[in-house]
């Protein structure tokens, strides 16, 4: 039987913020999370418009996606996103600035393509082991890979939140794409920054692996301790599972934070 997504998906503006700038979508082969940057209205158009071409890109894939080239179809959403905020900033030049971080994963069966620009993350857990499949483009990760800063010292920098790399409108996107394979029973956490600038890997590790606790259970995890530690930023969230399923059954896309009630994500 094949690979199915088992998945739950969540965003809350958190305790500081006055709006909600972070997006997401879910579906039967395809996550998404985005953290728009630029302002508030900015960065929730910038999110939702990247969340909706990654939907669109999903909807013109066929159903069949077994000789499907995973990383060039999230290479397309990247590029239509990328053409949406410079559409975006034309219209409303004060917009400019806006951008976007962006990770997705397009699943086909075990074969799964990853597609990843700023600090959101990816991680996997595969029996009881937690891994970060994503590297942060930030000032601080650099620091840190250049030997120069601890993680500890990069948790509690005060540019920790200086982006290398974003989808932003004007300049051409460059992100991380590759390929990767799930099994069974494989648990995947795609987070904004929100998440991981309050709970660190070792309380994500614990509340990923909790065995009786359902990708809904881990989402509101997540989110409450987010904002029990401060809620300094939006928290966006998708657990998914890797189970036994029907490749074929219904599962329609929910959309979550700014996307959820923009007209451009429908």
């Amino acid at each position: 039987m094949p690979l199915a997504l088992r998945f739950a998906i969540g965003s809350d503006v958190g305790r500081r913020r006055s709006g909600n700038q972070d997006s997401a979508l879910a579906g039967k082969r395809l996550l998404v999370v985005a953290d728009g940057m630029g302002g508030h209205a900015h960065g929730e158009l910038a999110s939702s418009l990247t969340v909706a071409a990654f939907a669109a890109m999903d909807e013109a894939l066929p159903d069949d996606l077994r000789e499907l080239d995973l990383t060039g179809a999230l290479v397309e959403g990247i590029e239509d996103a990328a053409n949406r905020l410079d559409a975006g900033a034309r219209r409303d030049p004060g917009s400019r600035g806006m951008g976007t971080t962006v990770v997705a994963l397009l699943f086909d069966d075990a074969r799964i393509g990853i597609l990843h620009i700023g600090d959101s993350r990816i991680y996997r857990l595969r029996d009881g082991r937690l891994t970060r499949i994503t590297h942060d483009h930030t000032v601080v990760q650099a620091l840190v890979d250049e030997g120069r800063i601890t993680p500890e010292e990069a948790a509690m920098h005060p540019r920790r939140s200086v982006l290398l790399r974003a989808l932003q409108a004007g300049n051409d996107p460059d992100p991380e794409v590759w390929d990767d394979t799930a099994v069974l029973g494989d648990r995947y956490l795609l987070c904004s920054d929100g998440a991981t600038a309050v709970l660190d890997d070792e309380l994500l590790h614990q509340l990923l692996s909790g065995g009786d606790r359902t990708p809904a259970d881990v989402v509101d995890a997540v989110i409450a301790l987010a904002n029990e530690g401060g809620g300094p930023d939006n928290i966006t969230c998708i657990v998914a599972d890797a189970v036994e399923g029907d490749d074929d059954a219904a599962v329609e896309p929910v959309f979550a934070g700014a996307a959820a009630g923009a007209s451009e994500a429908v």
